[in-house]
């Protein structure tokens, strides 16, 4: 998944330029097998001493059943990865499965943007940089619909996508970057291209991602940060949208980083076909804290909550 040097000049070079087409959306997604997540990102793994790798096969399996007991009681689909750049450890849960990005397809957009101006060899302009704070920090839309074209609409942000190794992401037409599609370890790979000293993107820009994520606006800063614990360096966007294709229902999603001593975990929950926003929600949160839960080797693993019962989105578990 490192992209590095020429190629991802060409791919830059490609977005502006529009002169190559990439896959058609409209032909649907091939399907992909699960589990793949922490092989495609190598040079993303460093193992210190202090944090072993975690996760036996039986604690996948022990994991898995505690996801399949919690999400039998709860409406709607979710599919869900993370990544222990620390550990090198990775799960996936039902990542076969494509969703409706929402909002956290800004965080492609954001991602296409620094690489766009890194590949003309500048800094972003004021108002670049104005609009992809406000793109990400208070979600707003008509931002990321302005950033989206200048970064080449679909067919840029397919490009990108494809250089960076999340080829299975599939983007909106003309000025619809929210029904962008994809799985987990895809928004994992893009996670990893913002934050990892091993990626495609300077220094700089990476402590820029990282500013406006880990200064999300209270009332959004939802979603993974539930999974976080005391000290934790948090970083994340949601996404979150009543979607005509689904009669109304919910796709509440969210994605992020959450970094510690001894650990730098990657996670990603996508869910849709939720009755409100508030379920979701929830839902999105209680699946982050059993994954990471999991990873950290905290004493998680239990029968959860049934519908009715969960805590409202901001409340402990």
């Amino acid at each position: 998944m490192r992209v590095r040097g020429a190629s991802l000049v060409v791919a830059m070079t490609t977005v502006a330029s529009g002169c190559v087409r990439p896959p058609d959306p409209a032909a649907g997604p091939p399907p992909v097998p699960a589990g793949r997540v922490w092989r495609a990102l190598p040079s993303a793994v460093t193992t210190p001493d202090r944090a072993p790798a975690v996760l036996t096969a039986e604690d996948r399996r022990r994991l898995t059943r505690t996801l399949d007991d919690y999400l039998d009681d709860r409406p709607g689909r979710v599919a869900a990865a993370v990544f222990d750049r620390a550990t090198g450890t990775g799960y996936t849960y039902r990542d076969n499965r494509h969703f409706l990005l929402a909002s956290v397809a800004k965080v492609g957009i954001l991602a296409a943007l620094l690489l766009k101006a890194e590949a003309a060899r500048r800094p972003l302009t004021r108002h670049e940089r104005s609009l992809a704070e406000v793109m990400i920090r208070k979600s707003d839309n008509r931002a990321a619909r302005e950033l989206y074209a200048a970064i080449g609409g679909q067919n840029g942000l397919a490009r990108v996508m494809h250089a960076l190794g999340a080829g299975d992401t599939w983007p909106g037409p003309g000025p619809y970057w929210g029904v962008t599609r994809s799985r987990p370890s895809e928004q994992l790979k893009v996670l990893w291209a913002l934050s990892s000293p091993s990626g495609p993107i300077s220094a700089a820009n990476r402590r820029l991602a990282a500013a406006l994520m880990s200064s999300v606006v209270s009332p959004q800063a939802w979603g993974v940060s539930a999974a976080a614990s005391a000290g934790d360096h948090v970083s994340l966007k949601n996404g979150w949208l009543p979607a005509r294709v689904h009669g109304g229902l919910w796709t509440v999603n969210s994605i992020g980083r959450l970094r510690s001593d001894d650990h730098d975990l990657l996670v990603a929950v996508l869910s849709e076909r939720s009755p409100g926003k508030d379920t979701g929600i929830a839902t999105v949160e209680r699946v982050a804290r059993l994954m990471v839960g999991a990873l950290r080797r905290e004493p998680r693993l239990r029968r959860e909550p049934r519908l009715g019962q969960e805590r409202r989105p901001g409340q402990g578990a």
